[in-house]
């Protein structure tokens, strides 16, 4: 059973997606924070945007160390790094098999879940023999605001 937050009677989100995932990472106070931050986001933000808010809530953090979280948070599986372009990362906290809309526009970017199970080798002609274990796909257009 994962450690219960002393804050309340039941495991935190964190520490269900480290049981589920069986692994053992060592969770400090920041990286809970950076965590929950971008797990309550919904704008795939990048570290400075995660910096910034955090900073209102815990004032003694600085980007090295939310740098430094979300490579630990990343490298165990517990989020996702998205690039698009040649902009700065962003983060996802969804790890549910998904692509991400960017609005070449407004800049937003935005999940995009499949509507049915899919086999990628079935969209994209991938070497012979080969298995997929995640996608890193990044679709571009025009969000519904910007359409308008």
């Amino acid at each position: 059973m994962p450690p219960v937050n002393p804050k309340t009677s039941y495991p935190s989100g964190l520490d269900c997606r480290l049981a589920v995932l069986g692994r053992d990472a060592r969770l400090t106070p920041h990286r809970r924070a950076v965590f929950q931050t971008l797990a309550e986001s919904t704008d795939h933000p990048t570290a400075l945007d995660l910096f910034t808010r955090i900073k209102t809530r815990s004032s003694d953090i600085s980007l090295a160390t939310v740098y430094n979280c979300l490579e630990h948070l990343t490298s165990n599986g517990l989020i996702k790094q998205v690039h698009l372009e040649r902009g700065q990362s962003r983060y996802c906290a969804n790890l549910h098999e998904h692509v991400h809309f960017h609005c070449e526009k407004c800049g937003k970017v935005t999940d995009a879940h499949p509507m049915a199970d899919f086999d990628p080798a079935t969209y994209w002609n991938l070497p012979k023999g080969a298995k997929v274990t995640r996608t890193d796909v990044a679709i571009h257009g025009l969000c519904p605001d910007c359409t308008k």
